[in-house]
Parts: structure tokens; C-alpha cells; sequence
């Protein structure tokens, strides 16, 4: 079946009237070209590039103590349902004579999450990114999120929260660089 003539519109047009709706009734006329354009927004990460991000922001700097950006919001879709997922990321990273711009580490979150995912992708692809663009001694990421397609549909648990972490170099190497990174997280450092 040929649908590449057929506009975004036109399918969820076509969803409407097979989910038993009446797509013309006055709430619904103009849900195609919203849900198009809400679709276009939240998959928006496709058209970003993560390395050109984070070259644009790297500097040389002699630090060589963890640097930690935590509670990173994040709102991405499950592939598996296209439903949302939405949580917090925290990234730390050891830099290795270069730093990269704190807000390009969120930059980095949202570009990977505004793409159809897994949670468990996601937090690789952004310790992947930071790994090879920065080149430090070592990143430690950890998402905390909750699913939608848990909590609305199938088993319904309204509580559940998955966590995922991937860390690389002296995060995953040395133990006690893991603690310190994993206690950051966890407990925070009672700024709040």
C-alpha cells in the first residue's frame, strides 16, 4: 500500500472515523492538522544533530572534579505505543582537559528524548554522546521516568518508575567514583 501521497492530516483523519468517531463533528474537524503539528513537535529531535551541539560548546579547561547537572526534565515517547514517557535525567561527566556548556547536557537530553524511544536507549545514546564528544575520564547518566503506557493501559500501575543508568570510564571502573556520582544523585546536595 502507497500511503506517500497521503498527508499526516489525512491518516489521522482516517484513525478518527476507524476509532468510531465522527472526525467532522465541530471538536474533532480540526484534530488532524493538531495532532500533526503536536506529533511534528515532539519529534522534533530527528532534525537536531547531538555532536554538532555539543562541539559548538566544548572549552579547554583544567577541571578535573565530577560535574553534575541533575533533574533534567524530560518528556519523550514510547515506541512501543507512542505514548508518553516523562521523568528526570542526571548527568555527570569528569572532564579530561574540556568542559562542554551546562545547557548543551540539557540540549542533549531533549534531542535524544523528542524521538521515538526506549528509556533504556535513551540514557545510552546520551552517555554515548558525551563519551565521544568530550572525551572525558568518564560519564554517568541515570533516568528516572514514568510510562504512560504502564500507567494508562495494560497493567495499570499508576506508581511504577523505571530507572536506568549507563556509565562509561572511571563510572563504571572505580567504585568509589560510582558512589560519589550515584549519592549525588540520590540524596542531592541539600541546596534545595
Amino acid at each position: 500500500m502507497d500511503l506517500s501521497h497521503v498527508t499526516f492530516e489525512q491518516l489521522v483523519h482516517e484513525m478518527l472515523k476507524r476509532l468510531g468517531e465522527d472526525p467532522d463533528r465541530d471538536g474533532l474537524r480540526k484534530t488532524p492538522e493538531r495532532v500533526a503539528r503536536a506529533m511534528k513537535w515532539m519529534t522534533r529531535g530527528y532534525k537536531m544533530d547531538p555532536m554538532e551541539l555539543l562541539q559548538k560548546a566544548v572549552f579547554a579547561e583544567k577541571h578535573e572534579s565530577m560535574v553534575l547537572v541533575r533533574d533534567i526534565e524530560l518528556y519523550s515517547m514510547c515506541e512501543h505505543h507512542m505514548l508518553p514517557f516523562f521523568g528526570k535525567a542526571h548527568i555527570a561527566y569528569i572532564p579530561n582537559g574540556r568542559i562542554v556548556g551546562l545547557s548543551k547536557v540539557a540540549r542533549l537530553v531533549e534531542i535524544y528524548a523528542r524521538r521515538l524511544q526506549v528509556q533504556e536507549r535513551l540514557t545510552d545514546q546520551i552517555a554515548d554522546a558525551m563519551q565521544c564528544s568530550l572525551e572525558p575520564a568518564g560519564v554517568g547518566v541515570v533516568i528516572e521516568a514514568v510510562h504512560l503506557c504502564m500507567m494508562m493501559r495494560g497493567v495499570e500501575k499508576q506508581n511504577s518508575r523505571t530507572i536506568t543508568s549507563a556509565v562509561r570510564g572511571v563510572f563504571r571502573d572505580d567504585q568509589k567514583t560510582r558512589d560519589e556520582f550515584l549519592r549525588l544523585v540520590v540524596g542531592g546536595t541539600g541546596l534545595r
